[in-house]
């Protein structure tokens, strides 16, 4: 790191910001005008940044707010992969900074729990080529450092609540830029396998009662697996069901 800012692997271009509306548009429009594989946008703060169905991201100073343009040779229907291969990044990036005090899981799909609050958020978005196949997937990655939102239906920590006040966004983007590089080339070389046995060690709540939100209805079950694209396997009602898309909480009662 130089002047406080990251060293990044070869490959990544970096777009720095003090405040902007969301990282990921930013990433999106450069990436319509052709931006490269490896191009990142890094924001202290944002001013419309947005999760998961387009719900608000708080975006004060002091936490970490990236966008990174990826361009995979893979079809579309892998693309959600990445989201799993993101987590493992960044709890290799988190446990190498904070230590082995910091106790890390994953919840399906796309976030990173410290106990059983979430820390950080990962929001994949993808367009298509003209031609059909996939042209480019944004990975934006939201991490809770200094401050984590309250009074959210899924409750939310930060690493300094959690007792790790001095990790920098600066230093986490390095980390996790770095260990996002590996993963990534083992996804590209080895498939989805090894992610995948990578992300359930870390899961949390495999075999717990699970509410698990669709579009139109919410299903109560059991939490048994990840198949072998990535789709959440539970058991309700005596059968074992496939989710592709939806939201986890845990049971109620």
């Amino acid at each position: 790191m130089t002047n406080g800012m990251p060293a990044l692997p070869e490959g990544f271009r970096l777009h720095r910001y003090e405040t902007i509306g969301s990282t990921n548009d930013e990433a999106r429009r450069l990436a319509r005008e052709g931006a490269p594989e490896g191009t990142l946008v890094w924001a202290d703060a944002q001013e419309a940044g947005r999760g998961r169905r387009g719900r608000p991201w708080l975006s004060p100073l002091g936490n970490l707010y990236l966008s990174l343009v990826l361009r995979p040779d893979a079809p579309a229907s892998r693309a959600p992969q990445l989201g799993f291969v993101t987590a493992l990044a960044l709890a290799d990036a988190l446990r190498l900074l904070a230590g082995t005090g910091l106790a890390l899981s994953f919840k399906w799909p796309n976030d990173v729990l410290a106990g059983r609050a979430k820390l950080a958020g990962i929001l994949l978005e993808s367009e298509m080529a003209a031609g059909g196949g996939l042209d480019f997937v944004i990975v934006g990655v939201g991490v809770n450092l200094a401050s984590a939102p309250r009074d959210l239906e899924y409750p939310a920590a930060s690493l300094s609540d959690q007792g790790f006040p001095g990790i920098t966004p600066a230093s986490l983007l390095e980390s996790f830029t770095e260990h996002f590089a590996l993963w990534l080339e083992c996804w590209r070389a080895e498939g989805f396998v090894p992610v995948r046995a990578a992300w359930l060690n870390r899961a949390g709540g495999i075999g717990e009662a699970v509410r698990v939100r669709l579009e139109t209805l919410t299903l109560e079950g059991r939490f048994l697996d990840l198949d072998q694209d990535g789709a959440l396997v539970i058991e309700t009602g005596g059968d074992r069901r496939r989710i592709a898309a939806g939201e986890v909480f845990p049971a109620l009662g």
